[in-house]
């Protein structure tokens, strides 16, 4: 039975004082757990969402405290099942991802990418932000202009590039290696986000 509530810190944070009862604990010490407290970055609630992804718990609620004041909505408030936003390699993205330029030397990508059906772009550009959205179809992407600011949203199941090179930045962190090939989209099954 699946009944604990736990806190998973990140990143040598506090834990906030509505928070303090809970026990603490570790990704591996999740398997009981009905609702997980994560205090952290986006980054720290993504690595969260593709461990439960790939144990197959999202069953579990999970609420984010990323100030304070979350801290009582996170104890009290109602889990709502949103979209889960993956990639090929079954890494989650909770606020945004990024297809940069490979190197520090190129200014732009090469390549073409597509939101479903529809055309992103062809060609040349600066970069592309995907963000996931709280409601169906699930993502959202924007080629972004050279001020690194997103233009004309399109809304989607999938975004996917095909280039000769691109960095992948998920929640602010940089894949390893440039990919030539890179793919977001919505699981089959959404997470259950504590609000």
């Amino acid at each position: 039975m699946t009944t604990r509530d736990v806190l998973l810190v990140f990143g040598g944070r506090r834990v906030p004082r509505p928070l303090s009862d809970l026990p603490v604990v570790g990704l591996d010490d999740i398997a009981d757990c009905r609702r997980i407290v994560v205090v952290g970055s986006d980054a720290d609630l993504a690595a969260v969402l593709t461990h439960l992804l790939r144990a197959d718990r999202l069953d579990v609620e999970v609420a984010h405290v990323r100030r304070p004041w979350h801290a009582r909505r996170a104890r009290t408030g109602q889990a709502q099942r949103v979209p889960l936003i993956r990639d090929e390699t079954g890494t989650v993205i909770v606020g945004a991802a990024y297809w940069l330029p490979a190197d520090e030397d190129a200014r732009t990508i090469h390549g073409e990418a597509v939101t479903d059906d529809n055309l992103l772009f062809d060609g040349d550009v600066t970069g592309v932000r995907i963000e996931p959205t709280p409601t169906m179809p699930g993502l959202r992407a924007s080629v972004l202009s050279s001020r690194m600011r997103p233009n004309r949203w399109l809304t989607g199941r999938a975004a996917q590039l095909g280039t000769d090179a691109a960095l992948v930045v998920r929640d602010g962190v940089p894949a390893p290696r440039p990919v030539r090939r890179s793919t977001f989209y919505r699981h089959t099954e959404g997470w259950l986000r504590v609000r």
